[in-house]
Protein backbone atom coordinates (compact mmCIF):
# COMPACT_ATOMS: atom_id res chain seq x y z
CA UNK A 1 0.00 0.00 0.00
CA UNK A 2 1.48 3.19 -0.97
CA UNK A 3 0.59 6.33 0.69
CA UNK A 4 -2.50 7.61 2.08
CA UNK A 5 -5.12 6.76 -0.31
CA UNK A 6 -8.82 8.45 0.85
CA UNK A 7 -11.96 7.03 -0.20
CA UNK A 8 -15.37 7.43 -0.67
CA UNK A 9 -17.67 5.17 -0.64
CA UNK A 10 -21.06 5.60 -2.61
CA UNK A 11 -24.68 4.84 -0.39
CA UNK A 12 -26.78 7.85 -1.55
CA UNK A 13 -28.29 6.48 -4.53
CA UNK A 14 -32.33 5.72 -4.75
CA UNK A 15 -31.83 1.67 -4.82
CA UNK A 16 -34.65 1.28 -7.66
CA UNK A 17 -33.58 -1.90 -8.75
CA UNK A 18 -33.41 -3.08 -5.47
CA UNK A 19 -37.18 -2.30 -4.83
CA UNK A 20 -39.32 -3.58 -2.79
CA UNK A 21 -36.58 -3.83 -0.41
CA UNK A 22 -35.90 -0.68 -0.72
CA UNK A 23 -39.19 1.24 0.01
CA UNK A 24 -38.05 1.35 3.50
CA UNK A 25 -34.69 0.77 3.78
CA UNK A 26 -31.41 2.24 1.42
CA UNK A 27 -30.11 -0.59 -0.36
CA UNK A 28 -26.65 0.18 1.38
CA UNK A 29 -28.46 -1.23 4.66
CA UNK A 30 -29.84 -4.27 3.00
CA UNK A 31 -28.37 -7.53 4.57
CA UNK A 32 -26.21 -9.98 3.20
CA UNK A 33 -25.11 -13.14 5.03
CA UNK A 34 -25.96 -11.50 8.20
CA UNK A 35 -24.18 -8.30 7.53
CA UNK A 36 -24.95 -4.98 5.82
CA UNK A 37 -23.71 -3.99 2.12
CA UNK A 38 -22.26 -0.69 3.58
CA UNK A 39 -20.71 -2.90 6.34
CA UNK A 40 -19.26 -5.30 3.70
CA UNK A 41 -17.90 -2.17 1.62
CA UNK A 42 -16.09 -0.79 5.03
CA UNK A 43 -14.49 -3.92 6.14
CA UNK A 44 -12.58 -3.30 2.63
CA UNK A 45 -11.33 -0.29 3.67
CA UNK A 46 -9.93 -1.38 6.70
CA UNK A 47 -5.73 -1.67 5.84
CA UNK A 48 -3.18 1.01 6.56
CA UNK A 49 -2.82 3.94 4.09
CA UNK A 50 -6.71 4.19 3.29
CA UNK A 51 -8.46 7.68 5.10
CA UNK A 52 -10.18 9.36 5.57
CA UNK A 53 -13.37 7.40 4.66
CA UNK A 54 -16.23 9.28 3.70
CA UNK A 55 -19.51 7.63 2.85
CA UNK A 56 -22.49 10.38 0.63
CA UNK A 57 -25.95 9.77 1.68
CA UNK A 58 -29.24 11.16 0.41
CA UNK A 59 -32.31 8.51 0.47
CA UNK A 60 -33.31 7.60 3.76
CA UNK A 61 -29.97 9.34 5.35
CA UNK A 62 -31.29 8.99 8.52
CA UNK A 63 -30.99 5.51 8.69
CA UNK A 64 -27.41 5.43 7.52
CA UNK A 65 -26.47 7.92 9.75
CA UNK A 66 -27.38 5.95 12.61
CA UNK A 67 -25.93 2.98 11.32
CA UNK A 68 -22.70 4.44 11.77
CA UNK A 69 -22.89 6.40 14.63
CA UNK A 70 -19.55 6.17 16.50
CA UNK A 71 -17.96 4.83 13.61
CA UNK A 72 -14.81 6.25 12.21
CA UNK A 73 -16.40 7.31 8.83
CA UNK A 74 -17.10 10.96 7.77
CA UNK A 75 -20.45 11.94 6.48
CA UNK A 76 -21.43 13.88 2.89
CA UNK A 77 -24.86 14.81 2.47
CA UNK A 78 -26.67 15.60 -0.59
CA UNK A 79 -29.81 17.32 -1.67
CA UNK A 80 -30.38 17.11 -4.10
CA UNK A 81 -29.15 14.13 -5.15
CA UNK A 82 -25.71 14.87 -7.43
CA UNK A 83 -24.72 11.23 -9.19
CA UNK A 84 -21.17 9.88 -8.94
CA UNK A 85 -19.28 12.62 -10.23
CA UNK A 86 -21.18 15.44 -8.85
CA UNK A 87 -21.17 14.07 -5.37
CA UNK A 88 -17.45 13.17 -5.52
CA UNK A 89 -16.72 16.81 -6.45
CA UNK A 90 -19.34 17.74 -3.48
CA UNK A 91 -17.15 15.59 -0.99
CA UNK A 92 -13.29 17.09 -2.17
CA UNK A 93 -13.16 19.50 0.70
CA UNK A 94 -13.09 16.16 3.07
CA UNK A 95 -11.20 13.78 0.48
CA UNK A 96 -8.63 16.52 0.03
CA UNK A 97 -6.63 17.09 -3.17
CA UNK A 98 -4.96 14.12 -4.53
CA UNK A 99 -6.05 10.71 -5.77
CA UNK A 100 -9.04 8.98 -4.51
CA UNK A 101 -10.36 5.66 -4.11
CA UNK A 102 -13.94 5.32 -4.84
CA UNK A 103 -16.00 2.19 -3.93
CA UNK A 104 -19.73 1.11 -4.44
CA UNK A 105 -21.34 0.23 -1.70
CA UNK A 106 -23.51 -2.79 -3.78
CA UNK A 107 -21.22 -5.57 -4.38
CA UNK A 108 -19.73 -8.61 -2.59
CA UNK A 109 -16.28 -9.41 -3.53
CA UNK A 110 -14.66 -13.02 -3.18
CA UNK A 111 -10.55 -13.04 -3.23
CA UNK A 112 -8.07 -10.22 -2.23
CA UNK A 113 -8.74 -6.94 -1.41
CA UNK A 114 -9.46 -5.30 -4.24
CA UNK A 115 -8.63 -2.07 -2.50
CA UNK A 116 -5.21 -3.67 -1.70
CA UNK A 117 -5.15 -4.54 -5.64
CA UNK A 118 -5.54 -0.95 -6.96
CA UNK A 119 -3.11 0.83 -4.51
CA UNK A 120 -0.41 -1.66 -5.45
CA UNK A 121 -0.65 -1.08 -9.43
CA UNK A 122 -1.19 2.55 -9.04
CA UNK A 123 1.32 4.62 -11.19
CA UNK A 124 2.14 8.31 -11.71
CA UNK A 125 0.95 8.10 -15.77
CA UNK A 126 -2.53 7.15 -14.59
CA UNK A 127 -5.31 9.68 -14.58
CA UNK A 128 -7.76 6.90 -13.18
CA UNK A 129 -7.29 3.26 -12.97
CA UNK A 130 -10.35 0.73 -12.62
CA UNK A 131 -10.69 -2.26 -11.19
CA UNK A 132 -12.29 -4.58 -13.66
CA UNK A 133 -13.24 -8.84 -13.91
CA UNK A 134 -14.03 -11.01 -16.70
CA UNK A 135 -17.64 -12.24 -17.15
CA UNK A 136 -16.69 -15.97 -16.42
CA UNK A 137 -15.99 -14.71 -12.73
CA UNK A 138 -19.23 -12.55 -12.39
CA UNK A 139 -22.37 -13.15 -10.64
CA UNK A 140 -25.72 -11.14 -10.42
CA UNK A 141 -24.55 -9.14 -13.58
CA UNK A 142 -26.31 -9.28 -17.44
CA UNK A 143 -24.46 -6.94 -19.61
CA UNK A 144 -21.96 -7.01 -22.19
CA UNK A 145 -19.52 -5.33 -20.64
CA UNK A 146 -17.60 -1.83 -20.18
CA UNK A 147 -13.92 -1.64 -21.31
CA UNK A 148 -11.58 -3.49 -23.80
CA UNK A 149 -7.95 -2.64 -22.11
CA UNK A 150 -5.16 -2.59 -24.62
CA UNK A 151 -1.45 -4.00 -24.01
CA UNK A 152 -0.46 -1.42 -22.04
CA UNK A 153 -4.04 -1.29 -19.90
CA UNK A 154 -5.32 1.57 -21.34
CA UNK A 155 -8.76 1.52 -21.49
CA UNK A 156 -11.50 2.10 -24.64
CA UNK A 157 -15.56 2.05 -24.65
CA UNK A 158 -16.54 -1.50 -25.40
CA UNK A 159 -18.13 -5.12 -24.53
CA UNK A 160 -15.30 -6.92 -22.57
CA UNK A 161 -14.28 -6.47 -18.89
CA UNK A 162 -16.47 -5.56 -16.20
CA UNK A 163 -16.21 -2.44 -14.15
CA UNK A 164 -16.35 -3.72 -10.67
CA UNK A 165 -16.91 -0.43 -9.10
CA UNK A 166 -13.61 0.19 -7.25
CA UNK A 167 -11.36 2.67 -8.80
CA UNK A 168 -8.51 5.52 -7.68
CA UNK A 169 -9.15 8.52 -9.68
CA UNK A 170 -7.00 11.89 -9.79
CA UNK A 171 -9.82 14.74 -9.44
CA UNK A 172 -8.89 17.74 -11.17
CA UNK A 173 -11.33 16.31 -14.32
CA UNK A 174 -13.83 16.67 -12.18
CA UNK A 175 -13.94 20.57 -12.37
CA UNK A 176 -13.94 20.73 -16.07
CA UNK A 177 -17.81 19.70 -15.76
CA UNK A 178 -20.15 22.13 -15.46
CA UNK A 179 -23.66 20.39 -14.13
CA UNK A 180 -23.54 19.91 -10.25
CA UNK A 181 -25.35 16.25 -11.36
CA UNK A 182 -22.95 14.32 -13.73
CA UNK A 183 -22.01 10.90 -13.70
CA UNK A 184 -18.42 9.86 -12.92
CA UNK A 185 -18.63 8.54 -17.38
CA UNK A 186 -18.47 12.25 -18.43
CA UNK A 187 -15.24 12.09 -16.71
CA UNK A 188 -13.63 8.47 -17.59
CA UNK A 189 -14.66 9.56 -21.45
CA UNK A 190 -12.61 12.75 -21.28
CA UNK A 191 -9.75 9.98 -19.80
CA UNK A 192 -9.72 8.08 -22.58
CA UNK A 193 -9.48 11.12 -25.17
CA UNK A 194 -6.09 11.58 -23.81
CA UNK A 195 -5.17 8.22 -22.95
CA UNK A 196 -5.24 8.41 -19.41
CA UNK A 197 -7.82 5.99 -18.05
CA UNK A 198 -6.51 2.44 -16.96
CA UNK A 199 -7.88 -0.84 -16.12
CA UNK A 200 -6.74 -3.85 -13.84
CA UNK A 201 -8.45 -6.98 -13.40
CA UNK A 202 -9.05 -7.99 -10.71
CA UNK A 203 -7.58 -11.98 -9.91
CA UNK A 204 -10.69 -13.11 -7.74
CA UNK A 205 -14.67 -13.10 -8.37
CA UNK A 206 -17.32 -10.71 -7.39
CA UNK A 207 -21.42 -10.15 -7.31
CA UNK A 208 -23.13 -6.86 -8.08
CA UNK A 209 -25.99 -6.43 -5.74
CA UNK A 210 -28.40 -4.17 -7.58
CA UNK A 211 -31.61 -6.59 -6.90
CA UNK A 212 -33.18 -8.54 -4.95
CA UNK A 213 -32.56 -11.85 -6.92
CA UNK A 214 -28.81 -11.64 -6.66
CA UNK A 215 -28.52 -11.42 -2.80
CA UNK A 216 -28.70 -15.37 -2.86
CA UNK A 217 -26.03 -15.40 -5.63
CA UNK A 218 -23.63 -12.86 -2.92
CA UNK A 219 -24.60 -15.01 -0.06
CA UNK A 220 -23.74 -18.32 -1.96
CA UNK A 221 -20.37 -16.40 -3.48
CA UNK A 222 -19.50 -15.86 0.18
CA UNK A 223 -20.00 -19.18 1.55
CA UNK A 224 -17.77 -20.88 -1.44
CA UNK A 225 -14.31 -22.37 -0.06
CA UNK A 226 -11.43 -20.35 -0.90
CA UNK A 227 -10.00 -22.64 -2.88
CA UNK A 228 -13.10 -22.41 -5.43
Amino acid sequence: MTAPFPIMLFAAGLGTRMAPLTDRMPKPLIPVAGRTLLDHALALTDLPGIGPRVVNVHYRADMIRAHLTGRDVILSPEDPLLETGGGLRHALPLLGDGPVMTLNTDAIWRGPNPLAQLATAWAPEMEALLLLVPQNRVQGYSGAGDFVPDAAGRLTRGPGLIYTGAQILRTSTLQDVAADAFSLNLVWDAMIARGGLFGLVYPGRWCDVGRPASIPLAEALLAEPDDV
